[in-house]
């Protein structure tokens, strides 16, 4: 009976230190961004990161459960901000309070322009890594992008687009934080996982594909 591992190798895996996921070498930290946004996916400002979970939540609650339309809670929010700036403006004279200070422009032209530059970048960068999968240069890379677009189009016939992308904004909100904090376990999960799954496949090669009957191979004669 042929064998697939031994003692030794067993014993060696374990002295091995636990290999990151993904093999990356920087603290999840770095990978994320290393800025705020990453301060906030791992919860390391803990209100800023729950005041935005609890207002995408909100925003979800009332789109998928309670229905609400866009047009109309946009009008709504609408109403109330002026109704609150119409009150406190009015009412500033009679509590000798100061009116309030509202900014002519609140969105500058350099922001937009910087948001609309980035947008372009990363757009036109998506557009180049598609076009360079789809001619087939990594083949290995092109089944997995295909495989994966088909999961989640088997996925978006389940659920809505916007559960979906509720659904990843809480894996994405979550998750991170989560690994952060059990790092070593799940590392050690996952390498466990990835050995066995390493020896079921030399099994299965030594036990199937190996028995397949191939015919000789020919040399192709130059014309």
């Amino acid at each position: 009976m042929p064998t697939y591992s031994s003692d030794s190798e067993n014993e060696s895996n374990k002295n091995k230190p636990v290999a990151k996921l993904f093999g990356r070498e920087r603290p999840l930290h770095a990978v994320i961004g290393g800025a705020r946004v990453a301060d906030v996916v791992l919860w390391r400002n803990r209100n800023v990161s729950a005041a935005i979970l609890f207002g995408v939540s909100a925003i979800w609650f009332l789109f998928a459960v309670v229905e609400y339309q866009f047009l109309a809670l946009l009008c709504h929010v609408s109403i109330a901000a002026m109704l609150i700036v119409f009150i406190w403006s009015n009412g500033a004279a009679l509590f000798d309070r100061n009116p309030p200070k509202i900014p002519e422009i609140i969105l500058s032209e350099s922001a937009f322009t910087k948001v609309a530059s980035t947008f372009r970048v990363e757009l036109n960068r998506l557009l180049t890594n598609l076009h360079e999968v789809a001619c087939g240069k990594d083949l290995k890379l092109f089944i997995m992008v295909i495989a994966s677009l088909w999961v989640l189009s088997m996925i978006g016939t389940y659920f809505s687009s916007l559960n979906l992308l509720y659904l990843g904004f809480l894996c994405i909100f979550i998750l991170p934080a989560l690994y952060e904090r059990y790092e070593q376990d799940v590392d050690k999960f996952v390498r466990r996982r990835q050995r066995n799954l390493r020896k079921m496949y030399r099994r299965f090669d030594s036990e199937v594909l190996n028995k397949i009957p191939r015919g000789p191979v020919k040399d192709k004669k130059s014309s």
